[in-house]
């Protein structure tokens, strides 16, 4: 039999969510929708035709457990082939099972037809289909995808005859107060919110020792999935998903409640290209002191797309947190990566807190300066210096897409480049001959020009401070 080559776990996402700096664990589930080739519809219809899927689409339970039935798991995976299975279970029927006790799981391991990591996965995959069947008056169709805290499921509900997503908390969580009170306060939080840019919340309970959510299906990729497709996206575009996402925090922040997890896998597009913010595993209430308190200190959110306020754990995380969050995506979208990187999360975060931002326009010079300047006050490093609220936010936006420049964001003129063409103009000044000293460097008509230039540019800046506070 022809040697094959070792398989590879999957990579680990990048842009995974985090609880604390301190902690591992993640703490946002995967946005409904979102799913990996292995996942696909074609692969679960294999699966269930087989006759090999961890559980009946149409709703009926296994007949046995993961390990009885893991040959026909990894075969209608598509990890293993049927004659590898047959080999493993030749080799070990062949063997003495006192003195060599293995299973098909190790011997799929040793043999390097699979590694531990996969079957630990498909192994999770199996209990949480197993524990979606047990959800009186759903009917389970496949995987839509899992994150740390939950696999997302589609199934019909049969009481109105419509399709639904279907979040399950792990069996792990179940005895976990922490994870549950968490997972409850995600339904309810998104059970306050009714938009049509916010993914609906149906339902939240428990079915025996499994605790579910029932939310709107949305069939559609992510912003993500189409960053990845695409690489960027045209400007216009890019504003019109903006300003359906900012509608939505306008609602959210105007119910109290602020996101705290802004990045593209939690916003996706319908077929009909509606908009809709996802997964409010995060969120929490801007009145909500106790928790405020509870969580002072530490870090919630996405490295690459949290704010300053959030990597320091302030006290106060408000409406702005997420408009950084959101520029940060917005950002990604049209230069086609994203703000800061670094070799870890802690290098990412660090560079949020300190490193200047490269204007969006010079990494993507298609994009107008007007949506260059929105982008770079959505993510001004203080808070103050960002979008008050979300209302502002869409009236600049609307200006950009009609071709205006933004009544809020500005760029103000360069005073260190202003410096740097005085001290120039001055050594290059030529000396006169009677008295070998240089004329006063303010009787050069450019200099005069850019001092007044610099002065009406100061005049301007105050001036917007003083309608920004006023306002």
């Amino acid at each position: 039999m022809p040697d094959r080559p070792k398989p590879t776990d999957p990579p680990a996402n990048e842009d995974e969510p985090i609880l604390q700096l301190s902690d591992s664990s993640h703490g946002s589930t995967l946005p409904v929708g979102a799913e990996t080739p292995a996942d696909s519809a074609d692969s679960a219809d294999r699966a269930d035709a087989s006759g090999a899927s961890p559980g009946d689409s149409e709703g009926g339970g296994t007949t046995g457990g993961f390990e009885t039935l893991l040959g026909k798991v990894v075969v209608a995976a598509g990890l293993v082939t049927k004659e590898e299975v047959d080999l493993c279970n030749a080799m070990l029927e062949s063997g003495d099972r006192e003195e060599d006790p293995r299973t098909l799981m190790d011997m799929l391991v040793d043999r390097d037809f699979a590694t531990q990591h996969q079957l630990d996965r498909l192994r999770q995959d199996f209990e949480a289909k197993k524990s979606g069947q047990h959800i009186p008056g759903f009917r389970i169709k496949r995987k839509l995808g899992s994150g740390a805290m939950a696999t997302v499921f589609l199934a019909r509900q049969l009481s109105l005859d419509r399709l639904v997503a279907i979040k399950i908390l792990p069996k792990k969580f179940s005895d976990n107060a922490k994870f549950i009170e968490r997972f409850y306060k995600e339904g309810r939080s998104a059970a306050q919110l009714n938009h049509p840019n916010i993914v609906g919340a149906y339902d939240v309970g428990r079915a025996g020792e499994h605790h579910y959510f029932v939310m709107e299906f949305v069939n559609g990729p992510t912003i993500h999935q189409l960053i990845q497709k695409h690489k960027r996206m045209p400007e216009r575009q890019a504003i019109d998903i903006v300003k359906q996402v900012a509608k939505a925090l306008e609602h959210a922040h105007g119910r109290g409640f602020v996101h705290r997890d802004m990045k593209p896998k939690n916003i996706m597009v319908t077929e009909k290209g509606v908009v809709k913010l996802a997964d409010l595993g995060l969120a929490r209430a801007i009145t909500d002191e106790e928790a405020a308190r509870a969580e002072a200190g530490r870090a919630y959110g996405t490295p690459y797309y949290i704010s300053p306020e959030q990597i320091r754990g302030e006290l106060n995380i408000g409406p702005p947190a997420d408009i950084y969050g959101l520029g940060a995506t917005f950002y990604h979208m049209v230069t086609g990566r994203v703000p800061f990187e670094g070799k870890n999360p802690s290098e990412v975060m660090h560079r949020h807190l300190k490193s200047p931002l490269e204007p969006p326009d010079h990494v993507n010079p298609s994009i107008s300066a007007g949506c260059a300047q929105v982008i770079e006050m959505m993510m001004a490093k203080k808070a103050s210096e960002r979008y008050h609220d979300a209302t502002d936010l869409l009236e600049d936006l609307d200006l950009v897409s009609s071709g205006q420049p933004p009544h809020f964001a500005h760029r103000g003129l360069d005073h260190v480049a202003v410096t740097e063409v005085l001290t120039d103009v001055v050594e290059s000044s030529p000396r006169t001959v009677d008295s070998g000293e240089p004329p006063s460097v303010f009787t050069s008509p450019l200099v005069m020009a850019l001092l007044a230039v610099l002065a009406l540019s100061l005049l301007i800046n105050i001036l917007m401070i003083v309608l920004l506070v006023s306002g």
